[in-house]
């Protein structure tokens, strides 16, 4: 039972106070981790062959030094006092997840929107999308909001949390630095197309269960807001494979449903035109409210899912079984 009582507390922890700018934050020497094994791949190893069989090595070395590198810190933080270990297993858990982070990057841009400033909404929804952004109307800065917070519900707390129930700290640590590796060397363009193929794998597999149950959280929380929980049931089974990642369709497609709005289309990268599946059926017009409805919709996903972790636990306890940790 101690597991879900972290899960608890770092959940709490993040959603008090996030992640503050004076903390360190163990994503930062992640990065710099994969930066540093990137230059030295690429310093011995110039065929696209040779760089598909060195790319195994960033989620071997990165995910794995990450787990190993938290279990040990954990076990030397036991030996000092059990209670030690556990505050420091609350701290790490949280670390991994975002959901205070994913809520004030939202409503950042919400607020600029509704103060009528699209250029500073333009700007805010710049810091956390790939797309470019600096010509979107108000219809296409809620869309891109609304599609990065529906898919980080997924990326950013679900996921996190399933492997925290799991492995603890450890492999939630491990999970982050598996989002980590995707998310700087997971792309499929000519520079990490070969590179950076195991770790975007990698991703997809970590993120498969978790993804699914998100969507049937949206769903359950389409209910209990009264929004259109049939839609968002509806629009996961005919448009959540439509999405080019094998994961992130199933939450979008669910807040598409519930919204009645209609995501997806095309974006700019960098200059160059992409088109994106659709997700959804337009009921309406999206509107600023539609990024403060997907945030409560975020939260209800994320507590729930905490709630079904303690479930979990006490059912395996009484089981008489054992979590991982």
């Amino acid at each position: 039972m101690t597991g879900a009582w972290i899960i608890i507390a770092a959940y709490i922890l993040d959603r008090c106070i996030g992640d503050p700018r004076w903390i360190p934050h163990p994503v930062i020497g992640m990065g710099k981790a994969i930066s540093a094994l990137e230059r030295t791949i690429r310093s011995r190893v110039t065929s696209n062959q040779g760089l598909k069989k060195a790319g195994i090595w960033f989620p071997i070395l990165i995910a794995g030094g990450s787990f190993a590198m938290t279990w040990g810190l954990i076990y030397l933080l036991a030996l000092i006092h059990p209670i030690v270990a556990v505050i420091a297993e609350v701290i790490l858990i949280a670390t991994t997840i975002a959901s205070k982070g994913l809520k004030d990057a939202g409503m950042d841009v919400y607020r600029h929107l509704i103060q009528g400033d699209l250029p500073a909404a333009r700007r805010a929804l710049g810091m956390i999308v790939g797309r470019d952004t600096a010509h979107l109307d108000e219809p296409e800065i809620v869309r891109g909001t609304v599609e990065t917070v529906a898919e980080n519900i997924v990326d950013a707390i679900v996921s996190p949390l399933f492997y925290a129930l799991i492995g603890g700290a450890p492999l939630a640590m491990a999970y982050r630095a598996v989002n980590t590796l995707d998310s700087m060397v997971g792309y499929k363009n000519d520079k990490y197309l070969n590179l950076g193929w195991a770790s975007a794998r990698l991703d997809d597999w970590a993120n498969w269960i978790p993804a699914r149950i998100t969507a049937l959280l949206l769903i359950s929380g389409a209910w209990v807001m009264k929004l259109d929980a049939r839609s968002a049931a509806q629009m996961v089974s005919r448009d959540a494979r439509l999405h080019p990642s094998p994961n992130s369709g199933f939450p979008e497609s669910a807040v598409a449903g519930a919204l009645g709005i209609r995501l997806g289309g095309h974006n700019v990268y960098h200059g160059v035109s992409s088109f994106r599946a659709y997700m959804g059926e337009p009921t309406r017009l999206m509107g600023a409210e539609d990024i403060v409805r997907t945030t409560r919709l975020m939260f209800w996903s994320a507590g729930s899912f905490v709630i079904l972790c303690v479930l979990v636990s006490i059912a395996v306890w009484l089981a008489g079984g054992t979590l991982l940790w």
